[in-house]
């Protein structure tokens, strides 16, 4: 891609990847809400987290359902949700997301879902683990959810051959064997964990095997060519696990580069437009930099309350430089989705800070290089924005003025009716 945007209006393409710019938390579930209510979209497509999701999706009737593995296009008919061998899929949260889908109207959210065989397994002994880490750190934690899932990559990494995965659930004596090889090495390192015995574990996740659709990679390709999908991000580009502000990151690929190279495995490289989510105040929940954070901001957030893993949810005004490094990592978008314009039209005195003090720019690095990232976290953590004068009469046209990329769609309230689709620029 040759700049920050191409010359499409952002949804032009046969599909449609949806990645955060910011710290998470822009609106992505409402987004993909959106496109499965007004395309006939027949998967979403996850790429990368994993249970730690949560994407809020409100309809017009007052139902909620916080997404966190299921695709956010759940409550439309038909569409399915396709978990692709870069989740880690946690069957114990799956199971429990099932059910509130039912509570809120949707029986049949499992029937229509399919799952890499490939796909690492959470399990109550990774998210032990976590816990037991993120407390060790005492005032120093990163923020973690709680959920195991960081848990899950590095012990995948560390044991490429042994880690639990999906497919492994149709396997009971080799599920056995990893899961009691996992708890061991991770009992040895960190002590005993409050996690139950293997035996107790094995039923449910070989039920989940039995319940639901477990494919192979190749399954993909046939979804695409059976109709538009949308491929959902999860997190935020500033968290990434090589570009983010080390060590308050993920454990996660959160540009587009998973979605890219799942599209090019399926023979559709460049098939998909790229769609940049951002909301008009700058967020983020637990610890980390956050430049533009103003605590006298009068704003809270229904979906996003203290939790004792992740801490607060913080507020800030709009930080240019901090998106538009997001946008550089990312490698660019075809257009920009703005949420939370309501916002704007409370009489707030909302800003765009563009710079920093001594610092116009944050530019990317190699990825790979966690010691060049701490060192710009050190920075940012002492880093004083500098405002605009006044706040924007038009916040699309200035967002995008800032980032130098359209914003092609709106969002003035949680629902997929508060949404407008801008004209083509």
């Amino acid at each position: 891609m040759n700049g920050l945007m191409t010359g499409r209006d952002g949804l032009d393409g046969e599909h449609t990847v949806v990645v955060d710019l910011g710290y998470g938390d822009a609106g992505k579930g409402t987004v993909v809400d959106w496109l499965c209510a007004t395309r006939p979209v027949h998967t979403v497509v996850r790429f990368n987290g994993g249970a730690q999701a949560a994407h809020n999706v409100v309809l017009r009737d007052g139902r909620h359902h916080t997404f966190a593995q299921f695709g956010a296009g759940t409550f439309h008919p038909g569409v399915w949700t396709h978990l692709s061998r870069h989740i880690v899929v946690d069957p114990l949260a799956l199971a429990a997301e099932a059910d509130h889908l039912a509570d809120v109207g949707v029986p049949d959210a499992l029937d229509r879902l399919t799952v890499d065989g490939e796909a690492l397994l959470a399990t109550p002994y990774h998210r032990a683990a976590n816990r037991a880490r993120e407390l060790s750190r005492g005032a120093d934690r990163h923020g973690s959810c709680g959920l195991g899932v960081g848990e899950a990559v590095a012990y995948g990494l560390a044991h490429p051959d042994e880690a639990p995965r999906v497919a492994d659930c149709r396997s009971p004596k080799r599920l056995r064997r990893r899961l009691t090889a996992l708890r061991d090495r991770l009992t040895a390192e960190l002590g005993p964990l409050d996690a139950p015995p293997v035996d107790d574990c094995l039923p449910a996740f070989t039920a989940f095997a039995e319940r639901v659709a477990v494919v192979d990679r190749s399954w993909l390709a046939g979804a695409l060519r059976a109709g538009p999908c949308v491929f959902e991000g999860a997190q935020g580009v500033l968290l990434d696990e090589w570009h983010g502000f080390h060590p308050y990151t993920t454990w996660s690929t959160t540009t587009f580069a998973n979605a890219e190279s799942l599209l090019a495995e399926a023979g559709q490289a460049g098939a998909a437009s790229r769609l940049g989510v951002l909301r008009t105040v700058t967020t983020r929940h637990g610890p980390g930099p956050l430049v533009t954070e103003d605590p006298t901001l009068p704003l809270t957030d229904p979906h996003n309350p203290t939790n004792p893993w992740q801490g607060r949810f913080r507020f800030g005004h709009f930080d240019a430089v901090a998106h538009a490094y997001a946008l550089a990592v990312a490698g660019g978008v075809d257009g920009l989705a703005l949420t939370h314009l309501d916002l704007t039209e409370r009489g707030l005195d909302l800003r765009i800070c563009r710079r920093y003090e001594g610092l116009d720019r944050l530019l990317p690095g190699p990825p790979g290089d966690l010691d060049r990232q701490a060192a710009l976290t050190a920075r940012l953590l002492h880093a004083r924005p500098v405002y605009d004068d006044d706040s924007p009469t038009d916040w699309p046209q200035a967002v995008g003025e800032a980032l130098g990329a359209p914003v092609v769609l709106t969002s003035h309230g949680p629902t997929a009716t508060d949404k407008n689709l801008l004209a083509r620029v």
